[in-house]
């Protein structure tokens, strides 16, 4: 009946297609899930165990590098506290290498008997003499002194005198001057100081009472000759004293003026 039936058989007809491509779209599923699969590559065991060494090493990694570098934060902070010891303990001292906490005496003058050997006038100034001097080392000093209007040229020729010999050496109208010629002064007059007799150029000048070490060079900002200075007088005998004691050279006598009494001297 259904074969002489059309509407029957386009029915059946309809249903084997649709069987068809049910079946089809079931096939293109399960190739789609083998794809998916696939592309999900699973772990083997010994991919597992390699992840497994490479987790716990990057988890120990840590902790075991953590004692080195405490360590080594550790050492650099002593370090760094040593440095600023040492840098503190530089800045105590002065450009010559002498400690600020010396005294500021007498002694950190480095005064030595000296022999001008020759002066003249200075070429491009008409009040200060040019002089070699020999303070007891290998080569002779120059030293520029603006003595001219209170000592004759003449007087100035191969005679002994107390120079100070650690300030800065410093340039004057164009001469580099290495020292300081010692004088009684006072606003009219001006006398070199003379080294007892039997002294000879490096004998260095003492002062009882105070026995320190002059410095290898006066700091010119810390101003330590500009404090001592005004202490520096000759006496009532013209004798050069620091606080009442005398310019002494060990074993042959006092430093003096010639005929300046109660002066200052510089």
């Amino acid at each position: 009946m259904s074969a002489n039936n059309p509407v029957l058989n386009r029915l059946e007809q309809r249903t084997m297609e649709a069987d068809e491509i049910i079946e089809y779209l079931k096939q293109q599923v399960l190739l789609l899930k083998e794809k998916a699969i696939k592309q999900i590559a699973v772990p083997t065991a010994a991919a597992v165990q390699s992840s497994s060494k490479v987790l716990v090493s990057e988890t120990v990694k840590p902790a075991t590098s953590a004692a080195p570098a405490v360590l080594a934060n550790k050492e650099k902070a002593q370090k760094e506290n040593e440095d600023k010891k040492k840098k503190k303990g530089e800045n105590k001292k002065s450009i010559g290498g002498e400690d600020d906490s010396k005294p500021v005496d007498v002694t950190r003058l480095d005064l030595r008997v000296g022999r001008i050997m020759t002066a003249k006038k200075h070429p491009d100034a008409d009040s200060l003499y040019v002089e070699e001097v020999d303070v007891g080392e290998a080569t002779l000093r120059t030293v520029v002194s603006g003595l001219v209007k209170h000592v004759p040229i003449e007087q100035m020729q191969n005679r002994m005198a107390v120079l100070l010999c650690n300030l800065k050496a410093a340039k004057m109208r164009g001469v580099v001057s290495q020292a300081m010629v010692m004088c009684a002064s006072s606003p009219d007059k001006v006398e070199i100081l003379d080294p007892p007799s039997g002294a000879v150029p490096g004998d260095r000048v003492t002062f009882e009472g105070f026995p320190g070490e002059p410095d290898k060079e006066l700091n010119p900002k810390k101003k330590v000759w500009e404090q001592i200075q005004p202490d520096l007088r000759t006496d009532g005998q013209c004798v050069a004293t620091y606080k009442g004691a005398a310019f002494e050279i060990k074993g042959k006598g006092v430093c003096k003026a010639q005929t300046m009494s109660n002066s200052g001297i510089k």
